[in-house]
């Protein structure tokens, strides 16, 4: 995959989570998790739960959000449509420090591929079971 091709996909959605998303939308604005979580009246253990993807906002928050960050609600959920591009500097970092990057990006949508299959692989265990019970 081409540099512009992955700069592209940078936070779509089978390669970014949404706490992938508000991290570096929120680091784009130059803010810090302290400064978002007191615009948002929020705790800041909130912020630092949403990033690290253990909870999501509810959808006046989010909507907050999407303001507060200059980027589309679409954008946070699913990394289409109005958002920030994927970092420019890639090119600056050591060639072993971007072919990391480009290995881990690689391997997080193998896994994420791998857990669809593995919930489909579930679902036919299930009927499967159901139909010899």
């Amino acid at each position: 995959m081409d540099q512009e091709m992955e700069q592209e996909n940078w936070y779509s959605e089978d390669a970014a989570t949404f706490g992938d998303r508000l991290v570096g939308a929120r680091e784009a604005m130059g803010m810090s998790q302290a400064d978002l979580a007191r615009r948002l009246g929020v705790k800041l253990k909130t912020v630092g739960a949403w990033e690290q993807d253990l909870s999501e906002p509810r959808a006046n928050k989010l909507q907050m959000l999407a303001g507060v960050l200059n980027v589309s609600i679409m954008w946070l959920l699913n990394g289409e449509g109005d958002g920030i591009d994927g970092p420019d500097n890639e090119a600056a970092l050591p060639a072993d420090v971007a072919n990391l990057l480009s290995d881990i990006r690689q391997v997080k949508l193998e896994v994420n591929a791998l857990g669809g299959r593995l919930g489909r692989l579930e679902k036919r265990l299930r009927l499967a079971l159901k139909d010899h019970v």
